[in-house]
């Protein structure tokens, strides 16, 4: 890969050879080897000077430019130089006349301001801002989150970051490979005294999500300057891309002196090392288009009426979340985030499809530029057959409350729909008209056979009000007549998810869903994952499946745009009562109604962007599936009696605005 001498025709060559390369649909598992290949590789020492491009006026590197004589700065200049239409050009340089308004510019532009763009770019990459050029309405919230270094968090706490490639539904999440520590890259030299942009080789120490622990090439054990970036950003390139594409290739000031020979020292370091594939920059370009478009309709849960679903109109995108606005609402206020892929959005006609309840909308004029978002957007959920041994109303189950995540309660069949969808009461805290059932396909993984929390050693809810404690599944199916659904019903796949306990990631607090948090996987069971929110009670911990689009890689947020929730410890729990008292409580799938976070902004009043010490995490992580040979009979140790942390109260049942039990 790397020559002691590098000439026109070759760089020609080489360059050609990359643009030539196919395209691939995935990148390979293993990544390439750097191998002696015969590309060019630019260098530089210390003592080699600098010289002016003969053609453009650029000053550089000497070793860094093109041909023997180095008389051009790339392949390009070179070419132009024997070009006819460039003569004038040419004999202007010739003749000592000033460099172009091109050159000009380049010589002017100082380092600093350059790497300020590098980083803010980083920051905020420019492709992804939102067409619409308008900034998140939460604007004090993006300055708190932007303040967060989940770096420094990281190595502050000796933490791990949870793989990319556990997020299938991310950008590069199908394709991530081989990308860990030891990876040679090449990026931005932000040590080399130099006016120009020039880059150096890097290698990676530590991959945390999308995040990595970089080192150049020659601090050997010295991490005193080592730096964290964002992988998927722009200026992350494999090694030999400087070579390509005629930029400098210099080491860091700091250390130049420490070795006469930096030619050979990269040959001795690099060769038989692994490098990024050609092509990642556009395969990341190409993971992050997002199918929906603002303004496209859909079907979505009605967060004031949980078992029915509305219209709604694509507002905004981001990294492939939707905030939706019901169609009726005018102003823009009634909305609701969730995923594209997630399971409470469907396509129009959906409702009316499997025999769901639907508020139709009273909107008479459509706005210009309105279509249905086309079915193929939407997540598949797996065929069922419906025939024979099926789930039937009444049926008992334990099931995931999505009023309250972090409690899997006692559950019922209410209505067998179309397609394998059933809606779900929780015992006990229903309300007389059905308002707060809620939709679950058969296959989904937020619903258990009886008797799964027990075998499990996880708390289960009994029905509210239900007297004979502590509850056993045998008693209970007597007391009600009832029958508990087969264990055959239910989805038993655990796939191999890569999670483990103690990882770092990116979540989004579901009682809060436009609020994306950095969070903790502290328990693991088969396929479901506790989440712990950094900072705050274990009561506010949600239980979350493996495969929700509702979990990010650390960096998620960065890529995209997205404001982060830094980690948050209350101050006073004085304040947060006061607050919690004052908080208008309805019953809607925004948000719990007894047990919830302080709204956005009152949240970060009372928080600090902190390396909070990270929690002793215990639990029967990555169980393997059991085997149900029969309905079980599971003796289960009553719930703790919840007490509201805000309050300081035992919790009550508290009538909602549709007159159904607002749970806690």
């Amino acid at each position: 890969m790397f020559e002691d001498s590098c000439s026109e025709d070759s760089a020609s060559s080489s360059c050609s050879e990359d643009s030539d390369e196919e395209g691939v649909s995935l990148l390979p598992a293993s990544l390439p080897d750097l191998k002696p290949s015969g590309q060019v590789y630019s260098y530089t020492e210390g003592s080699a000077g600098m010289a002016t491009c003969e053609m453009c006026g650029m000053q550089g590197v000497r070793e860094a430019f093109y041909s023997k004589t180095k008389r051009f700065c790339s392949v390009s200049c070179s070419r132009s130089f024997s070009s006819n239409s460039k003569k004038a050009s040419i004999l202007a340089r010739l003749q000592g006349k000033p460099p172009t308004k091109k050159a000009k510019v380049l010589q002017k532009q100082p380092l600093v301001a350059k790497l300020a763009a590098m980083t803010q770019y980083q920051a905020h990459p420019p492709s992804l801002v939102r067409k619409s050029g308008r900034a998140l309405s939460w604007s004090s919230v993006l300055q708190v989150a932007e303040a967060f270094d989940w770096g420094r968090y990281i190595a502050g706490g000796n933490m791990e970051g949870a793989p990319v490639n556990c997020f299938e539904h991310v950008p590069m999440g199908r394709c991530w490979g081989g990308i860990s520590e030891g990876v040679r890259l090449e990026v931005p030299n932000t040590d080399s005294g130099l006016h120009i942009k020039v880059y150096w080789i890097a290698s990676i120490i530590q991959v945390a999500g999308f995040r990595a622990l970089l080192r150049y090439e020659g601090f050997d054990s010295d991490s005193s300057r080592d730096f964290w970036v964002n992988l998927c950003v722009r200026d992350m390139h494999p090694v030999g891309w400087c070579a390509s594409g005629g930029k400098p290739l210099v080491p860091p000031k700091s250390i130049q002196n420490r070795c006469t020979n930096w030619k050979n020292f990269l040959v001795n370091h690099l060769t038989g090392s692994r490098t990024l594939p050609p092509d990642f920059s556009s395969k990341v370009q190409d993971s992050m288009r997002e199918p929906f478009k603002k303004l496209m309709r859909v079907e979505v849960v009605d967060k004031t009426h949980l078992s029915r679903t509305r219209v709604a109109l694509v507002e905004e995108v981001i990294g492939g979340r939707l905030r939706l606005v019901y169609e009726e609402c005018e102003d823009g206020s009634d909305d609701f985030w969730c995923h594209m892929y997630s399971p409470l959005i469907h396509s129009i006609g959906w409702s009316r499809s499997i025999g769901h309840r639907f508020k139709p909308s009273d909107v008479s004029k459509k706005l210009e530029g309105q279509m249905d978002a086309p079915g193929q957007l939407f997540a598949k959920v797996k065929e069922v057959e419906q025939e024979g041994e099926w789930f039937m109303d009444g049926m008992k189950l334990e099931a995931i409350d999505p009023l309250n995540l972090s409690a899997i309660c006692v559950a019922s069949v209410r209505k067998v729909l179309a397609d394998g969808y059933l809606m779900i009461g929780i015992d006990g805290s229903e309300a007389a008209d059905g308002s707060d059932w809620f939709c679950y396909h058969a296959t989904s993984p937020s619903i258990f056979p009886a008797g799964f929390c027990e075998i499990n050693t996880i708390d289960l809810t009994p029905p509210r009000g239900y007297s004979s404690l502590p509850f056993r599944w045998f008693e209970y199916l007597r007391d009600t007549n009832s029958v508990a659904a087969p264990v055959t019903l239910f989805n038993k796949e655990v796939p191999n998810h890569g999670f483990r306990s103690g990882m770092k990631l990116e979540a989004v607090d579901l009682m809060e869903p436009r609020l994306i948090c950095v969070a903790t996987v502290t328990r693991i069971v088969h396929r479901l994952l506790r989440i712990h929110f950094d900072g705050w009670e274990e009561e506010y911990d949600q239980w979350v499946d493996c495969r929700s689009a509702d979990l990010y890689p650390v960096g998620w947020c960065q890529l995209t745009g997205y404001p982060l929730q830094p980690p948050a410890v209350q101050v006073s729990r004085d304040l947060s009562a006061s607050v919690s008292r004052q908080r208008k409580k309805s019953q809607q799938y925004k948000g719990q109604k007894k047990k919830r976070k302080l709204s956005i902004g009152k949240r970060l009043s009372g928080a600090i962007v902190a390396g909070t010490p990270p929690r002793n995490l215990s639990g029967d992580e990555n169980m393997s599936p059991v085997d149900y040979s029969s309905s079980p009979t599971p003796c289960v140790q009553p719930a703790e009696s919840r007490m509201n942390t805000t309050t300081g109260a035992h919790l009550k049942e508290e009538e909602s605005p549709l007159g159904g039990v607002a749970r806690a």
